[in-house]
């Protein structure tokens, strides 16, 4: 009788080239989930929210993560060493803290785009029991490797079960097939999914870590989906029209592979061209060394917003973000208008703020439409903004004066997302949304200015009671902010 030959183990390639499975997951779910769909809207919208008022973080300091790493193998040399798996904790505490010795590579124009993330990594010392644990569960399994599908990531499956999402930065190590090195879930998904997955041979820089991702940064990128960071080009194949989402990553066409040359120029972003060696690009390991201060904002955002449970805080680089950002002032920042003394008998607002002319600059003429270099997806629709109340304004007679107008609770234009598929930051995409925006507030200030001026023509009579006068002090402070606000939405 014939012997059978002994089956010979499955032998995957490592493959040639970055592919992430993170846009593959986020499409299903933006297809299956309808919660993540709305949970996406509303994370975009917190992150436009946190840049239009200024990036004022309220982690100031560095933010500590604990991680809980699954080790799903079938074969020995799947199942990593404690010293691989460390090797990955420290380059993530690296490239995220902006001291990878690399980062000296960048592009002289490029190198004031660089930023430390304030993000730190460490295994878990606890477990969701509270028993002591090094941080690393290892689980045998009969497949022979898993998909973008999320089976690795349940027992049932032949996973191994997530650690709380609110807690933990679950990471899986395992064998994936299909030629990807990686994937992770964008905030706002299932908590019993959350985390990123990678290849067990582009994990780490020792073990099984294999040339041209065996630097680890790998790991480096898929947690900078975790933490809400996009593909750098947007996503859009190679169309020039997509968008990360972030403002001072240039616009690019499609993403760029192996270790391109500086510069490598697309959708006419020359002369400096792709940012190609930011870890939001798919070149190898060893062409991607940086973040930019705008990727930062936003997993920032990320941290504030939808893992605001997640992590320590531990002191950090000191940030000054009255001078490295435009602050707007609030009503309490802004001295009080005496009318018997710091204005003339009429209250001439237009020639009050020169920077600001309402009638040559705004009314006149739409706001001019935002640079052909703005990237933006085409599949996002106009977002619905509010209509403003068109009724005028409340005017009840008060003191011993009749007719005299009262202060009103003002409404900002607001930013409200029709559309929870690819949400963005509106304003830069949608001139005609910005621009009805911004009329908006032209209108409210306007009313303000009326109201303004019958008070200070009343002061010029001596008309104008005590109280009244603490009226339309407060009325000027709400105005004020309403003005810087308007700058701030046009850029003034």
């Amino acid at each position: 009788m014939a012997k059978v030959p002994a089956k010979q183990p499955e032998v995957l390639e490592m493959p040639k080239q970055r592919s992430c499975g993170t846009m593959v997951v986020h499409e299903r779910l933006m297809r299956t989930d309808p919660a993540y769909a709305r949970a996406r809207a509303a994370s975009e919208n917190r992150h436009f929210e946190y840049l239009r008022r200024g990036p004022t973080a309220a982690r100031t300091g560095v933010t500590v993560i604990p991680v809980v790493v699954h080790v799903v193998y079938k074969t020995s040399q799947q199942n990593i060493s404690d010293e691989q798996i460390k090797s990955q904790i420290d380059v993530l505490n690296q490239d995220y803290r902006m001291k990878n010795t690399d980062v000296s590579s960048v592009p002289s124009p490029f190198t004031p785009l660089v930023a430390d993330a304030r993000v730190e990594f460490k295994l878990a010392t606890k477990d969701p029991n509270g028993q002591t644990t090094d941080g690393i569960v290892r689980k045998q399994t009969n497949a022979s490797g898993f998909g973008h599908d999320d089976s690795v990531k349940s027992a049932a499956t032949g996973g191994a079960d997530a650690w709380p999402a609110d807690k933990y930065l679950n990471i899986w190590v395992c064998q994936l097939t299909g030629g990807l090195l990686g994937y992770a879930q964008f905030p706002g998904g299932s908590a019993g999914t959350d985390g990123v997955v990678i290849l067990h041979s582009a994990f780490g820089t020792c073990g099984t870590a294999a040339a041209p991702f065996n630097l680890g940064r790998t790991a480096t990128h898929e947690i900078g989906h975790w933490l809400n960071l996009r593909h750098i080009w947007g996503d859009d194949g190679n169309g020039c029209n997509g968008s990360d989402f972030v403002d001072d990553t240039p616009n690019q066409g499609g993403p760029n592979y192996d270790s391109p040359a500086f510069p490598h120029i697309t959708c006419n972003n020359g002369p400096n061209g792709d940012l190609f060696m930011n870890y939001m690009d798919y070149v190898d390991d060893v062409a991607m060394f940086m973040f930019t201060a705008g990727q930062v904002d936003r997993m920032q955002a990320c941290l504030d917003g939808d893992r605001n449970t997640i992590g320590e805080q531990k002191p950090g680089p000191s940030l000054k973000f009255t001078e490295d950002w435009p602050t707007l002032k609030s009503r309490d920042d802004i001295p009080t208008l005496k009318f018997r003394e710091d204005i003339p008998q009429t209250l001439k607002l237009w020639d009050d703020l020169p920077t600001l002319k309402f009638r040559e600059d705004i009314i006149q003429g739409p706001i001019q439409p935002y640079p052909p270099s703005v990237k933006m997806l085409d599949d996002v629709k106009s977002p619905a903004l509010d209509k403003m109340p068109q009724q005028d304004m409340p005017k009840t007679p008060a003191g011993d004066q009749p007719g005299l107008p009262q202060p009103y609770g003002r409404r900002a234009a607001p930013f409200v997302l029709s559309t929870p598929h690819h949400s963005m930051a509106w304003m830069r995409s949608f001139p005609g949304a910005a621009q009805a925006s911004a009329e908006a507030y032209v209108q409210q200030i306007r009313q303000y200015e009326e109201l303004l001026n019958t008070y200070s023509q009343m002061e010029a009579a001596g008309q104008l009671a005590a109280r009244d006068r603490q009226q339309a002090d407060a009325l000027y402070l709400e105005y004020t902010a309403l003005v810087q606000e308007y700058r701030q939405l046009v850029g003034y």
